[in-house]
C-alpha cells in the first residue's frame, strides 16, 4: 500500500466502533507524525469547542479520537466535545487529546424546562419554555453516584422520545417499519441514538428495500417526483427534509414537548455541578421573543449557576440574505458586549452534526473580527480549567477555586492565564507510555500550592525550564 492509502485506512479505523482499535489507529498515526511521515501544521489560535462526536451523532462519523485527531492535523489548537445527553466519549477524546497535544475540553449537551419562560420560544423553535442548554469542562465519562440516577433519567427520556417518533413514523410511513433495536441501535457505538440516526436509517432502509423509493417518498411527502429527485441530488439535503417533514415541528411524528418532557434546569445543572464542571447557556440568533429578552434570561439563568454562554458563529454572520444577516449579526455582537458586561466567558464552536458543516470557524472573515478575542479568550478559560480539574483538582468549580478565587473577574483572569501557557509535557507527541501519569508526577507540586500566582509561577517556570 502507498503511505496515503496507510494514512485513510488508519483515520477509517480511527471511527471503528471498537475502541481499542481506535486508539492503535490514533497512536500510529502520530508515531508517523514522530517519524516525519505524517506533516501537521503549528496550531493556529482557533477553536472549534462544540464537536459532536459519533456516541450522539456527527455528521462525517468522527469518533472523539477522530476529532483529537482533525485537530492534530488541520492546526486546530483547541478542540472539544459536545454530545446530546451523555458522557460516554468524555474519557476517550481528553486521552486522545493528551496523545496528540491538542487543547481538549468535553462537555454534554441536553434540552431542558424552564418555567419562567414557559411562554416564549428560546432557541428551540416553536416550543416554548423548551431550550437547548449545555455542561462544559467535564473531566471523566463517570458521573458521581449522587446523581447517576438523574443522569439515566435524561437518557431514558431520549429513549422514550426516540420511541414514540418510530411509532408515529410507522404509522404514517405503511408498509414501511422501522425497528428501533434491530434498525437504529446498531448505528451507534455504546447504544444512545438521536433524531439523526432514525433519519439515516429510513433514507437508507427505503431505498435498499422499496420497490420505487422515489414514488414511495412522492406520495407519502405529497411531493412531485421531480422535487424529490431534486432533493436526492444531495443526500444530506434529503436527509435534512425528511427530519423536517417527519419528526421536527409540524412533521408527521412530532409531539409538542410538555414540561415533564425535559429535565429542569435545576435537574440539568444540579449534575453538571456534581462533577465539577461549568452550566452553559446557549444561544441562538437573538431573533425569538425569548432571545429577545437576554438580559433578563441570562440573569435568570446566572442565578441558576450558569457560567459560560455558548454561540455558534457561522450560523449568526454566513447568511446570503443581507438584511437576515444584518439583524444577526447586530445581535451576535450585542450578546457578545453583554457576555462581557457579565463575567461570562464565550465557548464556540460549529456542532458538526451535520454533513457540510465546517470543522472549524473561519476566524479571519471581517464579520468576526470585532468578537475573535473574546472567542479565543473563552478557548483559554475552559481548556485552563479542565487541566486545573484534571490533574490537580483546581477547576472553575473546585472548593480551591471558590475558597482562594473568590472574585469572578479574578477566576476568569487566573483560568485564562492557565489556557495560554504553552506547557511543554501537554504538548509534545506521546508515546506508548502512559503520558497522563508523566504529567501526574512533573505537576505533583502544584497539588500542595495554595496561591493561584505561586501555581502560575510554578507553570511558567516549568515552560522555562
Amino acid at each position: 500500500m502507498t503511505e496515503s492509502t496507510d494514512i485513510r485506512n488508519l483515520e477509517r479505523d480511527l471511527d471503528s466502533f471498537n475502541p481499542q482499535t481506535r486508539r492503535e489507529s490514533l497512536l500510529t498515526l502520530m508515531a508517523m507524525v514522530e517519524d516525519g511521515l505524517v506533516s501537521v501544521p503549528r496550531p493556529n489560535e482557533v477553536a472549534n469547542l462544540h464537536c459532536h462526536s459519533f456516541f450522539s451523532f456527527n455528521g462525517y462519523g468522527y469518533s472523539p479520537s477522530h476529532l483529537a485527531w482533525l485537530g492534530k492535523k488541520l492546526g486546530i489548537k483547541y478542540m472539544g466535545i459536545v454530545d446530546f445527553d451523555i458522557l460516554d466519549g468524555v474519557d476517550e477524546f481528553l486521552e486522545a487529546c493528551t496523545i496528540t497535544g491538542v487543547r481538549g475540553t468535553a462537555g454534554i449537551e441536553t434540552r431542558i424546562y424552564i418555567p419562567e419562560f414557559s411562554h416564549a420560544e428560546i432557541n428551540s423553535p416553536g416550543e416554548p419554555g423548551i431550550a437547548y442548554h449545555m455542561g462544559v469542562g467535564f473531566v471523566r465519562s463517570q458521573v458521581n453516584e449522587s446523581v447517576e440516577s438523574a443522569f439515566l433519567e435524561i437518557r431514558q427520556q431520549a429513549v422514550e422520545r426516540n420511541t414514540q417518533i418510530i411509532e408515529r413514523i410507522n404509522d404514517y410511513l405503511q408498509p414501511f417499519h422501522l425497528d428501533y433495536e434491530e434498525d437504529v441501535l446498531p448505528l451507534t457505538p455504546s447504544g444512545y441514538a438521536t433524531e439523526r440516526h432514525i433519519v439515516q436509517k429510513i433514507a437508507q432502509k427505503s431505498f435498499s428495500q422499496l420497490d420505487d423509493p422515489i414514488l414511495f417518498w412522492s406520495e407519502k411527502l405529497d411531493q412531485s417526483v421531480e422535487s424529490i429527485q431534486s432533493k436526492l441530488k444531495d443526500q444530506n439535503v434529503f436527509k435534512n427534509y425528511l427530519r423536517q417533514k417527519l419528526i421536527k415541528r409540524g412533521g408527521v411524528a412530532y409531539v409538542q414537548p410538555e414540561s415533564e418532557t425535559f429535565p429542569t434546569v435545576e435537574t440539568f445543572h444540579e449534575i453538571i455541578l456534581a462533577e465539577n464542571a461549568i452550566p452553559c447557556s446557549a444561544w441562538l440568533d437573538g431573533t425569538s421573543n425569548g432571545e429577545a429578552q437576554i438580559e433578563r434570561l441570562l440573569d435568570l439563568l446566572m442565578s441558576k449557576g450558569v457560567a459560560a454562554l455558548n454561540i455558534i458563529p457561522d450560523r449568526n454572520w454566513n447568511i446570503s440574505d443581507q438584511e437576515v444577516k444584518a439583524e444577526k449579526i447586530n445581535n451576535l455582537y450585542q450578546v457578545v458586549d453583554l457576555a462581557e458586561s457579565l463575567d461570562l466567558p464565550i465557548i464556540v464552536g460549529t456542532e458538526i452534526n451535520s454533513f457540510g458543516q465546517k470543522l472549524v470557524d473561519d476566524f479571519d472573515t471581517p464579520e468576526l473580527a470585532p468578537v475573535r478575542e473574546r472567542f479565543i479568550e473563552g478557548a483559554h478559560f475552559l481548556y485552563g480549567h479542565t487541566v486545573m480539574e484534571k490533574y490537580f483538582g483546581k477547576g472553575y468549580q473546585s472548593n480551591w477555586s471558590k475558597e482562594h478565587l473568590p472574585d469572578q473577574k479574578a477566576k476568569i483572569d487566573f483560568y485564562n492565564a492557565v489556557g495560554k501557557l504553552d506547557l511543554p509535557i501537554l504538548q509534545t507527541i506521546a508515546s506508548q507510555v502512559t503520558k497522563q501519569s508523566l504529567i501526574q508526577g512533573r505537576f505533583s507540586m502544584i497539588e500542595s500550592l495554595d496561591s493561584p500566582q505561586e501555581i502560575l509561577k510554578f507553570l511558567e517556570k516549568d515552560i522555562k525550564d
